[in-house]
């Protein structure tokens, strides 16, 4: 019998991840954080105390499993690991690079009471990518049911509700914008984040639940909801198409010649690959000196993104402190390793430009924190008399994101006074059959936010369709011979 582990029996310093070097990795879009080596991870699974009631699954959106898989990779059993993961979460390896887990699984760690969190993203990585490494799947069997399901979008929460509609029997189809799955993974985060051969990796684990992927097909041009019901034949739609929609800040100058925003950037330099260029043919308009405004996770990659493509001199431009700055510490702390210049409290009124027409600075004021927000952060003012000039030939705003307005344009959807699409609480849309969740529906979230709808809405697509779930708990009624008494007396025809 495994001796049971205390706070003073398991290793006491969390297990630090291999990194390239700062003067290294500015030359390269490779990745930044090299992930646990086999010695690492099972030191690092050694550090959970296997909480027999674990805080840390309902700090998971998706509840996966954490005790379960740690312990299964401390006894080696890693393909065990993976599947216990990816009974909740077919995006291992994405979401172990990419989601905040220091504010959500990791917030709640027991062990982090004492010492330094267990690293549950670290481990999830280390596990997905395993898994890629060994080709495993998790592929059960399917009846289908002839039920046709359309999923709009295939970002985190598209691709999560498609793979439980296809694991329940429907045919399945996912439509996708740009040219490549992936959605905000694709465009939204470079690969010295979360390389490409990550997401089609992942992207190919859903092709094999005989997910079908439709690219460049914009919805709301091509067809709209209602025809994907009326003309395309499906029974039910999952709206997922996020909020990719750059804010501006609405200041004099915006449109000079060296404004963008930094979903114009990375999508250019990820999706498009103009890092590559002129091997590719997506230019990218890029100064000598930029300034990016904000100062959230989009923020540091649009700066560490414009640092790899050249630029001499790069900063950054936030209204508030850095206690108040809303990116992951470990994002803040790699761009100042890479020499990233940050101004605090400091916030943009003008941007100015010489006689071509193109940015030559950014007038600024700095600001001064008062009392909190309806954000819970304290809100700044302006000091009077504080305008200051910083030299600059381009400025990218990171401000935040917006509703993609075509999908409401063009259907008959319910939308909130923000722009977003309205759903009751089980992600039901004023449409019936039509169903959305993720950042189209709560504004910009995480990714695992974003999958943990998906999630959601599938359950309610099941119950909307009489699919039986054997994911949902029974309920209080009980069963005769293995059949719901709910059910008893029922059957589901359909018309030839």
């Amino acid at each position: 019998m495994a001796k049971k582990r205390t706070i003073r029996s398991i290793p006491q310093q969390r297990t630090p991840a291999r990194e390239q070097e700062p003067a290294q990795r500015v030359q390269n879009f490779a990745e930044v954080n090299c992930g646990y080596t086999l010695e690492q991870a099972l030191n690092e699974a050694e550090r959970c105390l296997l909480c027999p009631e674990p805080a840390c699954v309902a700090g998971c959106p998706v509840n996966i499993d954490i005790p379960g898989f740690i312990r299964e990779i401390s006894a080696k059993n890693f393909r065990g690991a993976y599947d216990i993961i990816a009974k909740s979460n077919l995006l291992a390896a994405v979401c172990g690079r990419v989601c905040p887990q220091e504010s959500q699984c990791e917030r709640l760690c027991v062990v982090a009471e004492t010492l330094q969190p267990v690293a549950i993203g670290r481990l999830e990585r280390w596990t997905g990518d395993r898994a890629i490494t060994e080709h495993w799947t998790n592929v059960p069997y399917i009846e289908r049911n002839g039920f046709s399901v359309g999923i709009v979008g295939s970002g985190p929460a598209g691709m999560a509700c498609a793979a439980d509609m296809a694991k329940a029997g429907c045919e399945v189809a996912v439509y996708e914008a740009f040219h490549q799955p992936g959605g905000v993974l694709r465009y939204g985060i470079p690969d010295f984040r979360l390389p490409n051969d990550v997401i089609d990796a992942e992207i190919g684990n859903l092709r094999k639940l005989g997910v079908r992927f439709e690219c460049n097909t914009l919805v709301g041009r091509l067809f709209t909801i209602e025809q994907m019901i009326d003309e395309l034949g499906h029974d039910a739609v999952f709206i997922g198409t996020g909020a990719g929609y750059p804010s501006m800040l609405g200041v004099p100058g915006e449109s000079l010649n060296g404004v963008l925003s930094a979903n114009e950037l990375l999508t250019r330099c990820n999706l498009m690959r103009a890092r590559d260029f002129p091997n590719y043919d997506t230019p990218i308009p890029l100064g000598r000196h930029v300034c990016v405004v904000g100062a959230g996770n989009t923020a540091m990659d649009a700066m560490r993104v414009c640092l790899r493509l050249g630029a001499q001199k790069v900063c950054c431009v936030y209204r508030r402190s850095e206690a108040e700055c809303p990116a992951r510490a470990e994002e803040v702390h790699h761009a100042k390793e890479e020499g990233i210049e940050f101004h605090w409290l400091t916030n943009p009124i003008e941007i100015l430009g010489d006689e071509n027409g193109k940015v030559r600075a950014m007038r600024c004021v700095r600001m001064e924190l008062g009392e909190p927000d309806e954000s819970g952060r304290r809100r700044p003012f302006p000091i009077a008399g504080s305008e200051v000039e910083l030299q600059t030939e381009q400025v990218v705003f990171a401000i935040g994101t917006n509703a993609n307005p075509i999908i409401g344009q063009t259907s008959k959807l319910r939308l909130d006074k923000r722009g977003y699409i309205e759903v009751d609480d089980n992600l039901a849309t004023s449409m019936a059959g039509v169903f959305a969740g993720g950042d189209i529906v709560t504004g910009a979230a995480t990714v695992i936010e974003a999958m943990g709808a998906g999630r959601r809405a599938a359950r309610s697509i099941k119950r909307y369709l009489r699919i039986r779930d054997f994911d949902e708990p029974r309920t209080e009624a009980g069963s005769l011979f293995g059949i719901d008494l709910n059910e008893q007396n029922f059957a589901r025809i359909r018309l030839a």
